[in-house]
């Protein structure tokens, strides 16, 4: 299969999911698709591109890809599984047999999947692609498989059960982190080091409302350097960048928790409520009300 020419990142464009710029419609931190969904409307071709704040795992069942990793390229078969970290430039050529699955992953639900691995890092696990065994073959395929159908349902403890399916994944992934992967892209870029630590202070201290400038100083680095590595890597300033996350961080209490706009407000960093209130108008569209009256649609 042909493919595309080596990225460079800069002029790759950087996407929420690929073709989409928008935020997600829901707060959910993970989101899961048929390869065929996306991929059939692009002629099986995923042109070069990233995602900032999104992990991906993608499962090939069935068919055959050529896969881009940076600038690096692999044959992919069935029956393996490829890692795709934030920021990493990547695309992919399906054959038009592809079956498969698609997950993407927001980095606090990547974060909170890590405290419970302990001893791995999921966050800073590298590009790669992973080959399933006679014996491990039917356990991921049964975790992406549930995954996908617990994804579209709204059933008890849905949440609970998505994240476990996903542990199980991120469990069998860090073994073969150890016993050693095909495809492994090593990573030497500085800057995208630091632009890793900004996103990882963050999901740290997002409710204590940080300023640029103090997440530069806790990184070394300057705020000008900051925010040229901001618009290099995800195409946005380092303070939306942070705003993004307290909206994420709304968005889920407003919707999965009975506290009060104030209290949401106040969690959150905000000593005014109004001003919170303005501010979740400002980047999502809808007041803190209305947005929780529309969302209780989706998750009944």
């Amino acid at each position: 299969m042909s493919y595309l020419s080596s990225p460079a990142a800069p002029r790759v464009p950087v996407y929420q999911l690929y073709g989409e710029r928008e935020q997600w419609p829901t707060p959910d931190m993970v989101h899961c698709e048929l390869i065929a969904d996306r991929s059939r409307q692009h002629d099986w071709e995923i042109k070069l591109h990233q995602h900032h704040g999104l992990t991906q795992l993608l499962y090939l069942k069935e068919g055959e890809a050529r896969v881009c990793l940076d600038d690096q390229y692999h044959e992919m078969m069935q029956g393996q599984v490829v890692l795709v970290p934030q920021m990493c430039v990547h695309g992919f050529r399906f054959s038009p047999n592809a079956k498969g699955h698609v997950v993407t992953l927001a980095f606090p639900l990547l974060e909170r999947l890590g405290r419970f691995l302990g001893d791995v890092d999921v966050g800073a696990l590298g590009a790669g692609i992973y080959s399933l065994d006679a014996q491990e073959d039917a356990v991921i395929d049964l975790a992406f498989n549930t995954l996908d159908q617990e994804y579209r349902r709204s059933g008890l403890h849905r949440n609970v059960l998505l994240e476990s399916l996903l542990l199980t994944i991120f469990v069998w992934l860090s073994r073969r982190t150890v016993r050693g992967r095909l495809g492994q892209v090593q990573e030497v870029d500085r800057g995208r080091e630091y632009f890793r630590q900004f996103n990882q202070l963050i999901e740290e201290h997002y409710p204590e409302q940080w300023s640029v400038e103090r997440y530069a100083r806790k990184i070394g680095i300057t705020p000008v350097y900051l925010n040229v590595l901001c618009r290099q890597w995800a195409g946005e300033s380092a303070l939306a960048l942070i705003h993004q996350r307290v909206v994420l961080a709304a968005k889920r209490s407003l919707v999965y928790t009975s506290m009060t706009i104030s209290v949401v407000s106040y969690t959150l960093g905000f000593s005014d409520p109004a001003y919170f209130t303005r501010f979740f108008k400002r980047h999502v569209g809808v007041s803190p009300k209305l947005f929780r009256k529309q969302a209780a649609t989706l998750v009944e």
